[in-house]
């Protein structure tokens, strides 16, 4: 069974750092694709930073560009988001994802989603 355990959410003033860990049971975080999402209220859930499959070729949304920095840690399967100079804009419930390739009872393979329960980051003075 797959679980992701988001932590390291909380409060903290412009300018200000955190760092959100997400650590994996049931799949290896470097061999999926894995990443960071937030929604803020009223707004849909967008894409923060990613790798894409088992590589470490990162990519980062526009606003965070320069700020946030995605690491992977395959000893202790758990994946960070370092956020740097933050912005009250960043208040978000952020979640972490993972896209695993399946089969399903046809043979046939599929991507499947997985997502943790979210951890909240407000970025207040």
């Amino acid at each position: 069974q797959v679980q992701l355990v988001e932590s390291g959410g909380g409060l903290v003033q412009p300018g200000g750092s955190l760092r959100l860990s997400c650590a994996a049971s049931g799949l290896t975080v470097g061999s999926v694709a894995m990443s960071w999402y937030r929604q803020a209220p009223g707004k849909e859930r967008e894409l923060v930073a990613g790798f894409t499959d088992g590589n470490n070729m990162a990519n980062y949304a526009d606003s965070v560009k320069g700020r946030f920095s995605i690491v992977r840690d395959n000893a202790k399967n758990t994946v960070y988001l370092q956020m740097n100079s933050l912005k009250p804009e960043d208040t978000s419930v952020y979640y972490c994802k993972a896209v695993r390739t399946e089969i399903n009872i046809f043979y046939r393979s599929y991507e499947r989603a997985y997502w943790g329960q979210g951890t909240q980051v407000t970025v207040s003075s």
